[in-house]
């Protein structure tokens, strides 16, 4: 920590205590006080609000000339001169679009979105009030170009220019700067742990790659979620949602969700607030019983394997088990050859039988501000707990109960530099894997070796008796579940207690996890000391993982694993030509102990033409890099279809498994068992494709290093008319692209010795590996999205976009990777509403459209097919209370969907809700 520590030494000594203060009332057109204005210092993060009054007074630590800007959606920014301290500046506001509103997220330092130098989407609180999602994390499902795969029904995974699944670590969340996704998974919970509903102040999203500013994993984009400050916004609101779900195979279930945050200026030094909420439901079932090895076979299958159906993944060559036992002598000799040389698997038990799919979220917050000299300079302290019931769908379905996240932040700010440090802890609770639970329930009840053998036994009985294969077959199966534990009986809910209770993946299912995130950063912004050279920033970062499963997900089994990342950045940015082109330069490097360094710099041009400044230009080109994940370096785990094993060098031998052999193999190797490390899965494996074909071949998987992106792009934003258009159009190549390879390691022999390794595949002696490595293979991303706005028929609103989204590569030039690209080509998303179509009364009305599209993940891969939903809202204003009450639906007289293959599918929402004090 000496480095913080000198920072913070360092940027108290630069603060300059000359004060000026700047005080005044902002109206509209009509003289009506304006509430809710954003007043700050150009070029600076220093700002205040408007009150309800439409008063404000600001207070900074800087000396006379400079500018303010006065913002707020839906009105044209001003900017104002300051030539003297305690000026009076009165201002009328005129009503503007959303070009006018402000954003910080796209340089680190405000600006109107008309001239971000790069693409940024904003959600403020006009459009979270409006939204007709059940939530207003879900409302960022109709935002331009971004995508909501549903996870659960609380939660939601967002992306952006494709490549993601559900643990998606190639885009980040920061709420209020801290990061907040889990230290184990890398990825973001979606608003299961993060921020309530009231506290909301805006939400902004950068599309694509920002690594440039913020550093690794900001490679997909970026959403920015910011609470509202208790000085800007003291008092008591409360919201309570109540509604219903409708799904075909789950039926109607209530649900309710409800909300209060508590924030008080207690004087112009010291504010603090409070928030919580408590959402409770019941999420969408998974039932499909499709065969992921077939699709076009059902239960009767011997090999069945059911999507969401689990323990059916434990398979076995039946006439290797009949080899065993005539080796064993419990089979005539000879016998075996009855046996079809083809795998069976075991009886699995449905999703349904294994979670109670209860959907719960908690979260509690607190901060404390304080302004010791009653201006810009601030101190606070944030205090953020979660706890979560929900659903997720990784390399296996997980029922995550009772999982616990805390967050704990301090920083120091002022208009001109902040400095954060937090940390981030989370306890698994009581989560625990589906798949595992069926499969070893199944073995509490009957070993695998017994099930199998009397499998076999059963079938050559039934074939001498005289019976064809197929009712050979179901036979034997009903033979060996004899006994078997059933749903719903008190012994199988005594063997599913002891299995998800149980953390050894080779008798339970649960999984344990403690890890932790610590990270620090800090930004200074040098314009003032250069306002006639150019804006100048710099800043940088320090972050360690300690990662602690207790050998249930990483190979931590011997204790925590620990490593660390820097980085440092700069960024420069001038106005020329009247000030209409603006030009940025960014430079960041990172450095992580388990890797080289990465240099990744970004720069844009954005020109403003046209006689009324209505139309701006804007082209970028920058770079974006992504370390391996937790799991991508340190998993070691057991997922059932395949080992998952992390490439960390120190983590290829301490995965290490003893399996058992077939009789053959047993003989050959003069052993029963074989015991194999993860380094057999880089150096000693199989390509899976390559024995697929019929001609085995070494797979050569390297490990893991950082992925590279080189991102191309150039958009537009402007007014033609009425009509607001705002357009962008994307390129990236990139370079050491990370995915997972599945191979097969021969439990005996070494690959191409054309014996022994060959002898271990025809015998049943091998297991499947999945790997984490960089593809050799090119592979390129390009799209485009355009969206439109409008005022129609007087005051109504009407927006719509499109979003066009293609991968380019060759599949053929490498077989065995995948790139996971899962987002549709096509999508277009409307929307229509009026938030005063009448006295005190609005509506919203959203339209998605996407067309099919091919799903690839760890769980299974499969299409996602074209969706159409509809949803909306009404809603009614009293203004006396500055309440609103409002009923709403999601997918109303559509069908059950899907966004990604293997989840439950998405029904009908019903909801009415009432916002208190929350105009």
């Amino acid at each position: 920590m000496k480095i913080p520590v000198a920072l913070l030494f360092f940027l108290f000594s630069i603060i300059s205590y000359s004060q000026s203060t700047i005080s005044g009332v902002v109206v509209d057109t009509d003289n009506v006080p304006i509430l809710g204005v954003n007043v700050s210092v150009l070029g600076t993060s220093s700002g205040t609000i408007t009150d309800y009054d439409g008063k404000y007074s600001l207070t900074v630590n800087q000396n006379p000339p400079f500018k303010i800007l006065f913002s707020s959606v839906g009105y044209e920014s001003q900017t104002m001169d300051v030539s003297s301290n305690n000026q009076v500046i009165d201002i009328r506001l005129s009503e503007g679009t959303s070009l006018d509103e402000i954003v910080i997220s796209a340089s680190r330092t405000p600006e109107r979105i008309f001239e971000s130098p790069v693409t940024v989407e904003r959600y403020g609180l006009a459009q979270i009030k409006n939204t007709t999602a059940a939530s207003f994390y879900g409302g960022l499902e109709n935002l331009k170009g971004v995508d909501v795969n549903t996870n659960s029904l609380t939660f939601q995974s967002v992306n952006t220019r494709g490549f993601a699944t559900f643990a998606n670590t190639r885009f980040v969340q920061l709420v209020d700067g801290m990061d907040n996704s889990s230290p184990a998974l890398n990825f973001v919970l979606g608003n299961l742990l993060g921020m309530t509903e009231l506290d909301v102040h805006n939400v902004e999203l950068l599309p694509g790659a920002s690594s440039a500013l913020y550093g690794a994993n900001a490679f997909n984009g970026i959403l920015f979620m910011t609470s509202k400050n208790p000085f800007d916004f003291p008092g008591i609101s409360a919201y309570y949602k109540q509604g219903l779900t409708s799904q075909d195979a789950a039926g109607t279930n209530a649900f309710y969700d409800l909300g209060v945050r508590v924030a008080h200026k207690f004087s112009d030094k010291f504010a603090a607030k409070v928030n919580f909420s408590y959402l409770k439901g019941t999420d969408w079932y998974a039932v499909s019983e499709e065969d992921v090895l077939n699709p076009g076979r059902d239960r009767s299958h011997p090999n069945y394997d059911g999507l969401n159906i689990y323990g059916d993944e434990v398979s076995a060559n039946i006439r290797g088990v009949g080899q065993t036992l005539a080796q064993l002598e419990r089979i005539p000799a000879g016998a075996e050859n009855l046996l079809p040389n083809s795998a069976v698997s075991r009886t699995g038990y449905a999703e349904t039988a294994l979670t109670d799919y209860n959907a719960e979220s908690i979260k509690l917050d607190a901060a404390i501000h304080y302004r010791p000299f009653a201006d810009d300079f601030e101190i606070s302290y944030v205090g953020k707990v979660g706890l979560g019931t929900t659903i997720y769908q990784g390399a296996n379905r997980y029922s995550i109960k009772d999982f616990f996240l805390q967050q704990h932040k301090l920083e120091i700010q002022n208009a001109n530099f902040f400095i954060r440090a937090y940390i981030t802890d989370e306890d698994a609770g009581d989560s625990y894997d589906t798949r595992f639970t069926a499969i070893n329930i199944n073995r509490l009840w009957k070993s695998d070796q017994q099930w199998f053998g009397e499998y076999a036994g059963a079938f050559i009985q039934s074939t001498l008796g005289g019976l064809g294969p197929d009712q050979a077959h179901a036979l034997a199966r009903q033979q060996a579940d004899t006994g078997r534990f059933l749903p719903g009986t008190p012994e199988f809910q005594t063997a599913f207690d002891k299995v998800t209770t149980d953390p050894d993946l080779a008798t339970g299912s649960q999984f344990q996890d403690a890890s932790q995130l610590r990270h620090v950063d800090a930004n200074y912004n040098l314009t003032h000391l250069t306002p006639d050279i150019a804006e100048i920033q710099v800043g940088g970062s320090f972050r360690e993982y300690r990662l602690n499963s207790f050998g249930t997900i990483f190979t931590d089994f011997d204790g925590p694993i620990s490593y660390k990342e820097y980085g440092v950045y700069t960024q420069i940015q001038k106005k020329f030509l009247e000030e209409r082109l603006k030009l940025t330069g960014s430079l960041r490097y990172d450095k992580s102990e388990l890797f080289e360094g990465n240099f990744s710099p970004r720069i844009s041009a954005a020109y403003t033409a046209g006689a009324s400044r209505s139309h701006n230009l804007r082209a970028s080109v920058q770079t974006g890099f992504r370390y391996p994940t937790t799991q991508d370096l340190f998993i070691g785990l057991d997922a059932g279809r395949a080992i998952l094993v992390g490439s960390a060098e120190s983590n290829l031998d301490r995965d290490s498994r003893t399996f058992p052999l077939s009789g053959m193999g047993s003989t050959v190797t003069g052993s029963p068992t074989a015991t194999i490390t993860g380094r057999a899965a880089y150096e000693n494996a199989f390509s899976l494709n390559s024995v697929q074909r019929g001609a085995p071949a070494a797979a050569n998987v390297e490990i893991v290093k950082p992925e590279q992106v080189t991102a191309y792009e150039v958009g537009y934003r402007g007014r033609a008319g009425r009509v607001i258009v705002d357009l962008n159009a994307y390129f990236n190549e990139y370079q050491d692209f990370i995915s997972n390879e599945t191979v097969l390691v021969p439990l005996y022999g070494t690959v191409g010795d054309n014996s022994l390794s060959l002898l271990a595949l025809q015998q049943g002696d091998f297991k499947a590996y999945q790997t984490y490595t960089n593809s050799p293979a090119e592979v390129k991303s390009f799209g485009a999205s355009i969206g439109l706005s409008s005022k129609v028929f007087g005051n109504y609103d009407l927006e719509g976009n499109y979003t066009f989204a293609e991968q380019d590569f060759d599949q053929s030039t490498a077989p065995d990777f995948r790139t996971a690209f899962n987002t549709p080509k096509h999508k277009v998303k409307l929307s229509f509403g009026n938030s005063e179509v009448y006295e005190n009364i609005g509506f919203n009305i959203n339209y998605r459209w996407s067309d099919s599209y091919f799903w690839q993940a760890t769980f299974a891969d499969g299409f996602v097919p074209s969706i159409a939903v509809v949803d909306a809202q009404v809603n009614y204003k009293i203004p006396s209370w500055k309440s609103m009450i409002k009923a709403g639906a999601t997918n109303i007289g559509g069908k059950d969907y899907f966004t990604a293959y293997g989840t439950g599918l998405i029904g009908q929402q019903y909801y009415v809700s009432l916002i208190f004090n929350n105009l």
